[in-house]
């Protein structure tokens, strides 16, 4: 009797990785919000890593995280590296392409909890006296990544930080 149960938990096991490994690998996490400013005052707050710790929300997490700015001081070749609590790990970005008031390319690697890199993309986009700003991010999960998703709602967790992010942009940049 022990052994039918042994081989229905195996069987069980096996079923849930296979299902697992089959699960799409690639993701896409994506939020736009209107500021009203121009896209030359949107654009300086992301094209400057000096400027996210105002606005970016995981900052708001660590205050106390660790920043290391190196490379270009802003735009194309800025690098910006974090060392912060175990909610917002470790890790680094450079900016890739930078095109004033319309796009920032950014690759994102992520040391700690886990290593991955993805990229990240926003665009500013003018709509009259406004500014459409879309936040982008695409990468392919792991094994780990995929188990992690099965249980968790990377786009809700991940888009709803990018949502603050949004709205702590859109306060500054208003005021400016």
């Amino acid at each position: 009797m022990l052994i039918y149960i042994l081989i229905g938990v195996l069987a069980v096991i096996g079923i849930f990785l296979v299902i697992v490994a089959t699960c799409p690998a690639n993701f896409r996490i994506v939020r736009t919000g209107t500021i009203a400013a121009p896209p030359a005052t949107v654009f300086a707050q992301v094209n400057d890593f000096h400027k996210w710790e105002a606005w970016s929300p995981w900052d708001k997490i660590d205050p106390a995280m660790k920043r290391i700015y190196e490379g270009a001081p802003s735009g194309t070749g800025a690098i910006y590296r974090w060392v912060g609590n175990k909610n917002v790990g470790e890790g680094g970005m450079t900016i890739t392409e930078s095109r004033p008031s319309e796009l920032i390319r950014i690759k994102l690697e992520f040391l700690k909890p886990f290593k991955a890199t993805n990229e990240t993309v926003f665009t500013f986009t003018p709509q009259s006296n406004q500014t459409v700003v879309t936040w982008d991010m695409t990468g392919t999960n792991n094994f780990m990544g995929k188990l992690m998703t099965m249980f968790m709602n990377m786009d809700k967790m991940v888009g709803g930080q990018f949502e603050k992010g949004l709205a702590e942009m859109k306060t500054i940049a208003e005021k400016s």
